[in-house]
């Protein structure tokens, strides 16, 4: 995607690092982030992809700088932040019982904190958001009954509720099978289209190179490479970060059928 100069940046972190027990975990991070933009994060399990993740949410203290839409991360209060960057983590200990659409209804709660009468009438953003993520036959099912792909999509679903034009999202494909991660990676591709700006963190390279702008390549808490998906992935990076040989086409590729 190619921008100009004068392009506002949704999101910019700066020499971003995070550390947790007493130990480093993310260093010299950075990331410029725009409207209509995918950005992947990749890298091996204990990369530091998570922790970027939540140090971009304002969930986990960081050194460096961290601007929102032109005003530093830590100058936002819990609503506006709420309102303005959307999270979605690996997973969530909701509570037994809560229904389908109550919890998509938390994500309006950042524009209307009288979470009674919030409950008593619906938002075109509730129903929209419950539509994106083809959620309609699973309202009212509680969520601790439904399985952890459909748990993934209620999360999505309750970020998009809150209209937030940043959306971050933590391994959002984990638990879903074939169909529904392309529906949903299709969906990001939509989102961005219309002008949202996405954080995935991802672990299919495949998934990365097909549905990103920008890939960050992060190994050992730092990131090793930025750029074009074609760029990044290659056989070499892939050799030195994972460990393993790049085969091209060695695994079956899917793509959603066309409506009939």
């Amino acid at each position: 995607m190619t921008h100009t100069a004068s392009d506002d940046l949704a999101l910019e972190a700066k020499q971003v690092g995070v550390d947790r027990a007493g130990r480093s975990v993310l260093r010299g991070f950075e990331l410029a982030l725009r409207a209509g933009e995918v950005v992947s994060l990749a890298g091996p399990n204990g990369a530091g992809k998570s922790s970027a993740v939540k140090a971009l949410a304002g969930l986990w203290p960081h050194t460096g700088s961290i601007v929102v839409r032109g005003k530093p991360l830590g100058a936002y209060s819990l609503r506006e932040r709420a309102r303005t960057l959307a999270y979605v983590p690996q997973q969530s200990l909701l509570m037994r019982g809560v229904s389908v659409r109550d919890v998509v209804r938390q994500g309006r709660y950042a524009h209307d904190p009288s979470w009674p009468g919030l409950r008593t009438r619906e938002a075109p953003a509730i129903e929209n958001a419950i539509a994106l993520a083809q959620l309609e036959a699973l309202t009212e099912r509680p969520w601790h009954e439904l399985s952890g792909g459909e748990q993934r999509r209620v999360l999505l679903a309750r970020a998009l509720a809150t209209e937030a034009p940043i959306i971050l999202l933590d391994e959002p494909t984990a638990g879903l099978d074939i169909a529904h991660t392309l529906r949903f990676l299709s969906l990001v591709q939509t989102l961005a289209r219309a002008g949202r700006a996405i954080v995935l963190v991802l672990h299919d390279l495949e998934q990365v190179r097909r549905y990103s702008d920008l890939v960050l390549l992060l190994n050992r808490g730092e990131v090793v490479a930025a750029g074009s998906s074609a760029e990044v992935i290659n056989a070499e990076r892939v050799r030195q970060v994972y460990g393993v040989e790049l085969e091209e086409r060695a695994a079956p590729a899917f793509r959603l059928r066309e409506p009939s």
